[in-house]
């Protein structure tokens, strides 16, 4: 399923507030938790990492995986923090408002 602009710098930052990740964790963590049903590709989830580090949401450290391979390792700031509860509140105001279109007026069916 694609992903709406801005929806995966913040389910990037929503997997970060668990604790730092590399890249491939943190698609495989979006993938899982959407049960399979958002699929992130690395052209894709690269350059949002890099636009979040750009904006000081995120830092990256280099270390090592859990095989032992070189990886780079991302943690929320204080900044994505703050940035993150604003994102949430703004998304579930959104989802909100689809919810309401989606169901019909009572009495009308699709």
């Amino acid at each position: 399923m694609d992903l709406l602009q801005g929806t995966l710098d913040l389910l990037v930052l929503q997997t970060l507030a668990a604790g730092s990740a590399h890249g491939h964790a943190i698609a495989q963590s979006i993938e899982s938790r959407s049960k399979e049903i958002l699929q992130v590709g690395h052209g894709s989830l690269y350059p949002a990492l890099q636009r979040l580090l750009k904006q000081g949401l995120i830092l990256a450290d280099d270390g090592q995986s859990d095989n032992n391979r070189k990886a780079r390792f991302y943690r929320l700031t204080a900044k994505g923090r703050r940035r993150l509860l604003l994102e949430t509140s703004k998304w579930r105001e959104f989802s909100t408002a689809i919810g309401y279109i989606l169901t019909p007026p009572s009495g009308e069916t699709n």
